[in-house]
């Protein structure tokens, strides 16, 4: 009989009281909020000046959910001013906020910003579950531990879990939508599978999909199924026997449009397959694409619809929101995704991220002279200061400040 104790549950506390939210909120204003961008939105988003005409989208930077991960963090630290504090990985995607949270002395358990390891964890350490959400697994060994959780988990992500949940246990396969490795996407899987003999596919683009409704509604080879989405598929993973019935979901930030053309490919395949008059029983669907990754993209097509010369995204290059927004502005206008304002190194040079290349390039040339009609926005986990910045930069290249020019419009 083994003579261990039984590991106590952690205290829970609520660090969302008034009194501890008073506390944290400036500084939490001092680090990401802009006054300049709150005057930019109350007059339209737009500034004109030095032959540069700017103009914000109408929807851009922190969400609710960004900003209460945010807020829960720099909670935790406040309350527990002189305990270790560890983080599972990115609270989101955004190396600017992350790098505060190391500032704060918050310790990473994961990705390239790693200091310590879950393994090295004890009873009642504080750890804090990112915005994305985290596995099952890890959710279990955490607890089993002891730890004191901070969950940060978006309320929209938590609702594609439900769904899955529910498919898991009336045995239809999840197909999701979205990027296999990324922490959302996994930390879904894993609910996709919470009950015995429940299944899960994920696929990245329309291109996948198509290869998956050929499946169903063919069959195929098997061994070239697997290989093909290796890694993106539930452990025992058999296409002839669990594409029969489906459920699509998809990671929260991916491009409305794309899923909602993936939903559409899938129901008609099984359609061809079975029939209208039981697509019920071999198919399902949810809008499960989080209200405001969509709210953000309606704004872009709204915003280019404006006889633009260029757009800027600002934003972090691993974050999936942003590049979708990025990927949107690239079919219409120039664009140019930019981590932060350093990124602008002057009027005739610009470092951006090449979304084919996956990395950093450098044009030139790529501000044009005389009148110039910029556009800007950001993605949900981008904060105000750093769209602030870009907007200075901007106008600093033409010689005009803009604490001034602002000051000027509103006298």
């Amino acid at each position: 009989m083994s003579t261990d104790a039984p590991v106590a549950k952690p205290q829970r506390v609520n660090l969302r009281r008034p009194d501890i939210m008073e506390a944290v909120r400036e500084q939490v204003e001092l680090h990401y909020r802009s006054q300049i961008v709150e005057k930019l939105r109350g007059r339209g988003g737009t500034l004109e000046a030095g032959g540069l005409k700017v103009r914000l989208a109408k929807e851009f930077g922190f969400c609710y959910g960004v900003e209460r991960a945010i807020d829960l963090a720099y909670a935790a630290r406040k309350v527990f001013p002189n305990q270790p504090i560890y983080i599972l990985g990115e609270i989101i995607h955004n190396p600017e906020v992350n790098e505060q949270l190391i500032a704060m002395g918050i310790k990473f358990l994961s990705g390239p910003n790693k200091s310590a390891d879950v393994e090295q964890l004890k009873e009642n350490d504080v750890v804090i579950i990112p915005a994305f959400g985290a596995e099952m697994k890890v959710m279990e060994k955490l607890k089993a531990k002891g730890c004191q959780l901070v969950d940060t988990t978006c309320g929209d992500v938590m609702s594609v879990w439900k769904r899955v949940t529910q498919n898991a246990k009336e045995k239809f396969t999840s197909i999701i939508h979205g990027k296999a490795l990324h922490e959302e996407t996994k930390a879904t899987s894993s609910r996709a599978t919470s009950t015995h003999d429940s299944h899960y596919l994920v696929v990245l683009n329309l291109a996948e999909t198509d290869y998956v409704c050929d499946y169903i509604r063919k069959g195929g080879d098997k061994a070239a199924f697997l290989k093909k989405f290796d890694g993106a598929h539930s452990p025992d993973f058999d296409p002839d026997r669990d594409l029969l019935s489906i459920g699509v979901a998809n990671q929260t930030t991916m491009l409305r449009s794309e899923t909602e053309e993936i939903q559409r490919r899938l129901r008609q395949a099984m359609v061809d397959r079975f029939g209208a008059e039981t697509i019920d029983q071999h198919y399902r669907m949810f809008d499960t694409i989080c209200g405001a990754t969509q709210e953000r993209q309606d704004a872009l097509i709204t915003l280019l619809h404006e006889p633009l010369d260029l757009m800027l995204v600002v934003g972090g290059y691993n974050s999936s929101n942003t590049t979708h927004l990025a990927e949107m502005s690239a079919e219409k206008v120039p664009c140019y995704f930019i981590r932060n304002k350093s990124k602008i190194l002057s009027d005739n040079a610009i470092l951006h991220f090449n979304l084919h290349q996956q990395e950093e390039v450098l044009t030139e040339n790529w501000l044009p002279r005389g009148n110039v009609y910029i556009g800007i926005t950001a993605g949900a986990s981008c904060p105000n200061n750093i769209i602030d910045d870009t907007v200075r930069r901007l106008f600093e290249l033409r010689g005009v400040n803009v604490d001034e020019l602002v000051m000027a419009a509103a006298s």
